[in-house]
């Protein structure tokens, strides 16, 4: 099956893709290897070599192997030149792409690691840059393979600061629906992906304004759109207050939760900031507990639940109400 062409990256991202595949690579490519990396024909390809040649004064030279058409960067006697990356950055580098992978998706995972071979070639050092030394492991993550375009699409939206025409099925819906939005920030949790918006006018109908700014998980959302309709980001729109201030992705009224908790769940708990306003104290008996601010009462529930019987929930009293009733349900579950 023919590969699909890319009508969303720009003319310009594939000039610079082109570039930078011919330059670092030393290699030959063909016309048709070049048009099926860049999602392009090969009437496109032959465009971007000629603006590379004119606008760069690059010498590209193009020659036959049989009845196929290749490409490739003209070698000088010069040598590209050498950056100093060092091997603690090359390091960093390598776990970046390692441990995000389940985030990235197989594609992007695979260009970020050429990427990265394109970074080794331009070190002084090569000999301590490590390569495998990092992982992660993937069963039970989101493969976002399949949602690339929608991430671009919403990474474009955000650029030209353009509004977004939206499809998205709640976990528990049957269909989807349908509004618009002005896309402020993409970002990831716990593996997954999430994106913070403005709710925008539905062409046709008043505006309401929302209680809660929505909150879309990435993988969720059926389709985009961009329309001809331009926004500003809030003047107070602050990202890192907004979501990094209290416990909880789904933001709702604030308020303090207070929980013990024992066993192994003592140094887990203990190794992590919670909120940055939290309070932990220690006993002689091994427990802690736990003080500190949240904004969403189901995230709560599904925290406090998942250190099992090394865990209390003490205040407030209604989610600790919920609770109960939950494992009240779980083992009757159990009990048929």
């Amino acid at each position: 099956m023919a590969e699909k062409l890319d009508p969303y990256r720009s003319y310009g991202q594939k000039l610079i893709s082109l570039f930078a595949r011919l330059l670092f690579s030393g290699e030959s490519h063909s016309l048709i290897e070049l048009s099926k990396m860049l999602g392009c024909s090969k009437q496109t390809v032959l465009r971007l070599v000629d603006d590379i040649r004119r606008s760069y004064g690059i010498e590209i030279d193009e020659f036959f192997r049989g009845r196929k058409k290749f490409y490739q960067i003209r070698k000088t006697s010069g040598s590209l030149p050498v950056a100093d990356i060092t091997g603690k950055e090359m390091m960093v580098l390598q776990m970046c792409r390692a441990f995000t992978e389940h985030l990235m998706g197989r594609k992007l995972f695979e260009e970020a690691a050429i990427a990265l071979g394109k970074s080794r070639r331009l070190m002084k050092d090569q000999s301590s840059s490590p390569v495998d030394h990092f992982a992660s492991i993937l069963p039970g993550t989101i493969d976002y393979t399949r949602h690339h375009q929608k991430i671009f699409r919403l990474a474009q939206a955000m650029d030209e600061k353009r509004v977004c025409r939206v499809s998205y099925r709640k976990l528990m819906a049957t269909r989807d629906l349908t509004f618009y939005i002005k896309p402020l920030k993409l970002f990831s949790r716990r593996d997954t992906i999430y994106l913070h918006a403005a709710l925008a006018r539905t062409p046709g109908k008043p505006y309401r304004e929302p209680e809660f700014n929505p909150l879309l998980a990435v993988h969720r959302i059926s389709s985009v759109e961009l329309t001809d309709r331009s926004y500003n980001i809030p003047e107070q729109y602050d990202f890192e207050s907004d979501f990094n201030l209290t416990f909880g992705v789904m933001k709702d009224q604030t308020f303090r939760v207070e929980a013990e908790f024992f066993g192994r769940a003592v140094r887990f708990v203990s190794e992590r900031t919670w909120s940055p306003d939290q309070k932990m104290t220690s006993y002689k008996d091994g427990r802690i507990k736990l003080k500190f601010t949240a904004s969403s009462e189901p995230e709560i529930i599904s925290w406090i639940l998942s250190f099992g019987d090394q865990a209390r929930l003490l205040k407030p009293t209604s989610i600790r109400n919920s609770v109960n009733r939950i494992i009240e349900k779980m083992q009757s579950n159990y009990d048929k």
